[in-house]
């Protein structure tokens, strides 16, 4: 099972700029990285007109996409459940670390991304999942490490550390 390092934290708080900084300074420094993403959302990697879409409208449950440069499995959920995020980790390759976008109430490790300019609930010392903190300005009385949300190499040698990558 590869390591997983989640980043959580509200609408607006820096996650995703935060996560594409922390993928490109991990693989700068070697590390395989894989993402995941979690959308609240309904999304679409295909779009109409194109072979796989038509294929998931015509009732395929799963298509394959496959290219030299990529391939993607777009599995159509039909009346079923959202799966668990163990069950999507499952179907990842191999890698040194997995970082995860959103599914801020799961039980992995997470560094908490804050805009203290937002009032949003705080993450951290409520919830023994928050490892980390990473902000747009000072957090008084921080319960857990603090991090600037742009120091992205110091935070970066904090998950090398925390999550024991060799």
């Amino acid at each position: 099972m590869n390591k997983v390092i989640g980043v959580a934290g509200f609408k607006n708080a820096g996650k995703t700029t935060l996560v594409e900084r922390l993928v490109t300074e991990l693989t700068s420094r070697g590390w395989r990285i894989s993402t995941v993403k979690h959308a609240h959302h309904s999304f679409d990697i295909d779009h109409e007109g194109r072979d796989s879409f038509r294929h998931r409208k015509a009732g395929a449950t799963e298509v394959a996409v496959v290219s030299r440069h990529r391939w993607a499995i777009i599995h159509e959920m039909r009346e079923e459940d959202e799966p668990p995020l163990d069950d999507i980790l499952a179907k990842l390759a191999p890698c040194d670390l997995v970082i995860v976008e959103g599914y801020k109430r799961d039980t992995h490790d997470k560094i908490e991304v804050r805009n203290v300019d937002l009032d949003h609930p705080k993450l951290a010392g409520e919830d023994s999942t928050v490892v980390a903190i990473a902000a747009n300005g000072p957090i008084a009385d921080c319960p857990v490490p603090c991090f600037d949300r742009d120091d992205v190499s110091n935070l970066a040698s904090f998950i090398e550390r925390h999550m024991v990558l060799k």
